[in-house]
């Protein structure tokens, strides 16, 4: 957009991973049969007042706290208006006035390998509404509503206008989803609705201080669908101004089958929600003890890591960024290293063919086998007992069976030959099988070495230390 500057913020809905709701007893868990998990006050009975949930505090609390955010020792809760069958109260709780977090910050690096940090303007705590479901029955022209979602515990992440990007905006979401993975506090399933996006846009005229009409896109369950989505309404906006047209506040849907975006209603403002302080919760009061507490219960974080398996391990850039993507292979990776396992040797096999099976199979590394597997194949190329090539099928085999490399070399006799003898024999007998080719060497046609190498692999079943054929290979023939 050579004559537009792009201004983009994003609000981050994250579900946290407690067994129970915010303010009632009813289960959280996904995928349950509807309305199965519904208590008086999910459904807005008369009565039924909420209670708190301690642990969604901690876990919103430190969030905050990884994020680098200000925690507020006095927050509350208001009341959100507004009428949707999903939401029998006719109200959200939510904290618009007073959010238990301020500030924050998340680091990205751009494709300069420069260094970014976007700004978060607030974090606080509110409850899901319900689900809608429409019938995809032909003739039926009915939605039913699922209240098992309804009051599940939420913070929302909103950072600073100062997203410049789509790429910016995917790096931000992916460094903030490594940061809730790696202090647990949610599961961030984004099929599963657990983190969801919403998208603010705008542009404006380069050189134009002042901030362009936004337009916000609800509900991106994809970091792939947050990056076309914005792509698609950067150039939306330019095509209106280019033709003279101006850009309507509103809220917008994305649609993935027709890669647009489509308008839904007119943008609310705070006003539009009538929010008032909720009379049944009294003000969140945090001691600065117990914010310390749960301070100390957090790991080290993704940043963090990422400098020190740089610095105490010697390695590159990417690949310590990453093994540091998730908490659960940075651990693995750790593990094979400790077990003995050279660092750089470690990170190539995770990275190319751990990872490959993983996605394949969608699942952690963890659930392949064990880490002192890995090290003990890895530990078996590095000392020679067996090639890189015999290392490929021990790692299917350690996939398939479940055994440990040491078992399966010993059981399928793949142990590498390295016995220098041994080697000289092969070589021996190759030569004096392959007259020719000899003479092609003498006669200055290298291609015949690799041949004759070839020939001693061959007969060695690929047990053969290459290294050490092709040295002694080379000596023999040279004396000849």
């Amino acid at each position: 957009m050579p004559n537009y500057r792009p201004t983009i913020g994003l609000e981050v809905h994250v579900q946290l991973n407690t067994k129970t709701k915010l303010f009632s007893t009813a289960a959280t868990s996904f995928g349950d049969q509807p309305n199965s998990h519904t208590t008086e006050l999910c459904l807005a009975l008369p009565g039924a007042l909420p209670v708190l949930n301690q642990q969604a505090v901690k876990k919103a609390v430190q969030a905050g706290l990884a994020l680098q955010g200000q925690i507020q020792k006095r927050s509350k809760f208001d009341r959100k208006n507004y009428f949707y069958p999903d939401l029998p109260k006719g109200y959200q709780i939510s904290q618009l006035y007073e959010p238990f977090c301020l500030a924050g910050q998340v680091t990205i690096e751009k494709e300069d390998g420069s260094q970014k940090t976007i700004g978060i303007t607030r974090i606080h705590m509110e409850e899901d509404a319900g689900k809608l479901i429409h019938s995809e029955d032909p003739g039926v022209d009915a939605s039913f509503v699922d209240l098992n979602r309804a009051g599940t515990p939420l913070i929302e992440i909103v950072s600073d206008p100062v997203i410049d990007s789509p790429d910016e905006a995917v790096a931000y979401l992916t460094n903030l989803k490594a940061i809730l993975l790696y202090i647990g506090v949610s599961d961030c399933s984004m099929e599963q609705g657990s983190l969801r996006v919403d998208a603010n846009v705008s542009i404006r005229p380069e050189g134009q201080e002042e901030l362009g009409t936004r337009v916000e896109i609800k509900n991106l369950n994809s970091f792939k669908a947050v990056k076309a989505a914005i792509e698609y309404e950067m150039e939306r906006h330019e095509e209106l101004l280019d033709s003279g047209q101006k850009i309507t506040q509103e809220t917008r849907l994305w649609n993935a089958n027709y890669l647009q975006t489509f308008s839904m209603r007119s943008k609310e403002e705070a006003h539009d929600y009538r929010y008032f302080p909720d009379p049944d919760l009294v003000p969140l009061i945090l001691e600065e003890e117990q914010i310390k507490s749960w301070a100390t219960e957090l790991p080290e974080l993704p940043k963090v890591k990422k400098d020190r398996f740089i610095a105490e391990y010697g390695l590159p850039a990417y690949d310590a960024d990453v093994l540091t993507v998730n908490k659960i292979t940075a651990d693995y990776f750790e593990k094979v290293v400790q077990e003995g396992a050279s660092a750089k040797k470690a990170s190539n096999w995770i990275m190319a063919e751990c990872m490959a099976v993983m996605t394949e199979k969608a699942c952690e590394i963890t659930e392949l086998f064990p880490a002192e597997h890995l090290s003990q194949l890895v530990q078996s190329i590095e000392s020679g007992a067996i090639s890189g090539k015999m290392g490929k099928s021990v790692f299917s085999e350690m996939l398939n069976s479940g055994k440990d490399p040491k078992t399966i070399i010993s059981e399928q006799g793949l142990a590498q030959i390295s016995d220098p003898a041994q080697v000289e024999s092969l070589i021996d007998q190759v030569l004096q099988e392959n007259p020719d080719s000899v003479a092609d060497f003498k006669a200055g046609k290298d291609r015949a070495q690799k041949h004759l190498m070839g020939q001693v692999m061959k007969l060695s079943k690929g047990k053969a230390n290459p290294g050490m054929v092709n040295q002694v290979l080379l000596k023999k023939l040279n004396e000849q």
